[in-house]
């Protein structure tokens, strides 16, 4: 992790001076440490959690984690409203990423700060998914095979499905979202300076579902994680559709000035379907992690792994078709794999309660 971490802030401090050469680079670089980081983290959430604590664990995790959605456009926002220039000047730009450098790189101290890892205590983790031979520590090359191991298991093919989609919905929420917003030119003048606002909205969408997740660990333990998938789906159904109504549908490709979707553009509602969007995510994503920790205790590491590569492809495979595809061909995409993931991962969760009632140690 704090090798990892070194690198996101090492790829913020190269804006302060930006070169094409060193932009690729660090960029490959980067993509390598987000893998990394991503499955450590995970891996260290888990073996510091309880099937009890496990989806408490999850949704403090990430109110925590997206708080950089909220504070973080922020001061962006204010930031470059300091100026009246059209263009985001030398000075704003060196000033904004010398403070997330310096962020960056505290956060990054931080990680040489966290307990060592405790003892595991087997006996307070409920595992569905277990294996005999996965009590030790295994090794990179051990972890991979492991990993490709876990493919034949069938809760974890269908918990890929679930895993595609939130890769698909982070690159909307993240970056075509954003775009769509600040190039619909009927919101107005600002309409560029709007897209940090609707980061601060999909960040409070996002720490409010990790803070009440995280809140209502217990019951979700009582009552099961698909409850909350479910209701991200529905909150993300509800987002598209009023993406749909309120965007033009060329917003994602090129800058639009007299188009509008099927009504006239509406910054509030634009918000609100910001704040939905961050929401939704914060449903599916906690619940992830914490099916992932309760299912495969043992094989934590191999399993945050294939989660973070099935969400990469996915999301690398929506950034590709973003520049390309309508507004509503888009749309259409995601309803169907929000359709897909929320079943696949309510059949998981179901056959893992019933199991588990029944006395089973395995699906």
């Amino acid at each position: 992790m704090f090798i990892s971490g070194a690198v996101y802030t090492g790829f913020i401090a190269i804006f302060l001076s930006l070169k094409i050469w060193s932009l690729y680079m660090m960029s490959v670089f980067l993509g390598i440490a987000a893998a990394l980081i991503w499955t450590a983290q995970g891996n260290f959430l888990t073996i510091n959690s309880t099937s009890e604590t496990m989806g408490r664990n999850s949704g403090i995790f990430w109110a925590m984690l997206q708080c950089s959605l909220l504070f973080g456009n922020i001061f962006i926002y204010f930031e470059i409203g300091k100026t009246s220039a059209t263009y985001i000047t030398e000075t704003t730009r060196t000033t904004i990423f010398l403070v997330l450098t310096s962020v960056s790189g505290i956060g990054v101290l931080i990680f040489l700060l966290l307990r060592k890892v405790p003892p595991r205590d087997e006996s307070s983790i409920q595992s569905t998914e277990q294996s005999p031979d996965t009590d030790v520590r295994l090794g990179p090359v051990q972890s991979l095979v492991r990993s490709f191991q876990l493919l034949k298991m069938k809760a974890m093919l269908l918990l890929m499905v679930c895993f595609f989609y939130t890769g698909l919905e982070l690159t909307y929420f993240s970056g075509v979202y954003g775009t769509c917003v600040g190039n619909t030119h009927l919101f107005g003048i600002k309409s560029k300076s709007y897209v940090a606002l609707c980061g601060i909205l999909i960040g409070c969408g996002e720490i409010l579902g990790g803070a009440i997740f995280g809140l209502m660990g217990r019951r979700t333990n009582k009552y099961g994680r698909d409850p909350i998938v479910l209701l991200g789906f529905i909150v993300h159904i509800i987002a598209f559709y009023l993406s749909l109504v309120n965007l033009p549908s060329g917003s994602p490709i090129s800058d639009t000035f007299n188009q509008e979707g099927y009504i006239q553009p509406n910054l509030a509602l634009a918000l609100v379907t910001a704040f939905l969007l961050g929401f939704g995510d914060a449903c599916f994503n906690t619940q992830v992690y914490s099916i992932l920790g309760y299912l495969f205790p043992n094989d934590s590491a191999p399993a945050f792994a294939l989660f973070k590569f099935t969400q990469s492809l996915s999301a690398a495979i929506a950034f590709f078709y973003a520049k390309h595809l309508l507004l509503h061909w888009q749309l259409l995409i995601l309803v169907v794999f929000a359709v897909l993931g929320t079943m696949s991962f309510a059949v998981v969760e179901w056959t893992a309660s019933r199991r588990v009632r029944e006395g089973y140690e395995k699906i």
